[in-house]
């Protein structure tokens, strides 16, 4: 069965998600954190466990899923962003904590091929992604919500490569499906953070895009207003040796 059909429509897509039901609140703490951290959080969950002895619930998806739910009062301690503007949106809502946010981590975005011996190159306004697509689907996330897709379009736009390949683009929810697609070889190529790249032995990198040719990749933090003292704990956790550790070996720059 192809991944296409669900994900070509994506305004339907984000109004379910946004539609669908909140995750129940059984543990200590609830977090809600951008897809592409689920590698580090997988270690960081045990690791926050164990020192802890509190249970933590780890909510994954696209920030813009993950943002519009704590707005419509999901029951959310922690929010991890995969890009300010999200967290922006939740502070002017004064959904947060005060004094709580900060910048966490950084990332970068790259072309990944579903071959994973596919050649590097350098990617800049000459490359042409029309002709190594042949004819294919270039996977991205939701490109006008999800951060990961929202990076992607601007790098492309500022290479002046997006108005040859928009029509070839297809959107899934989050970056971890558009990974998918590409691991799985129903998208040729796809444009995801360097740390899902990392994460999935099937898929090779053809390149990075350069850092100027969009925003800053970064991942801010903050605690979900009313949200009690294990929402402090867990914050101070993220700034622990233990949780730059888990960070770093996925990929990511840590913000000191």
């Amino acid at each position: 069965m192809s991944l296409f059909r669900p994900i070509l429509a994506p305004a339907l897509t984000l109004a379910l998600l946004a539609a669908a039901p909140f995750p129940v609140a059984a543990a200590d703490l609830t977090v809600f954190a951008a897809a592409s951290l689920k590698d580090a959080m997988d270690e960081i969950e045990q690791g926050f466990e164990a020192e802890s002895g509190l249970d933590i619930a780890v909510s994954l998806a696209g920030s813009s899923a993950l943002a519009r739910q704590i707005e419509a009062g999901a029951p959310a301690d922690v929010f991890i962003s995969a890009n300010p503007g999200w967290m922006d949106r939740l502070d002017e809502a004064g959904r947060l904590e005060p004094g709580t946010r900060r910048d966490l981590l950084r990332n970068s975005i790259v072309l990944i091929s579903s071959d994973p011996e596919a050649p590097e190159q350098k990617i800049d306004a000459t490359t042409d992604l029309a002709a190594m697509l042949g004819g294919g689907r270039l996977a991205m996330a939701l490109v006008d919500a999800v951060p990961a897709g929202i990076y992607g379009k601007a790098a492309l736009s500022s290479l002046g490569l997006w108005d040859t390949v928009a029509p070839q683009v297809a959107q899934a929810d989050n970056v971890r499906a558009a990974l998918a697609l590409v691991a799985t070889g129903e998208a040729p190529l796809g444009i995801v953070y360097a740390t899902d790249a990392q994460a999935e032995p099937d898929v090779g990198v053809i390149g990075t895009f350069p850092e100027d040719s969009h925003p800053p990749i970064i991942y801010p933090v903050a605690q979900i207003e009313g949200a009690g003292e294990a929402a402090g704990r867990f914050l101070d956790y993220l700034g622990s040796d233990a949780a730059r550790a888990a960070f770093e070996r996925q990929g990511f720059d840590v913000v000191e």
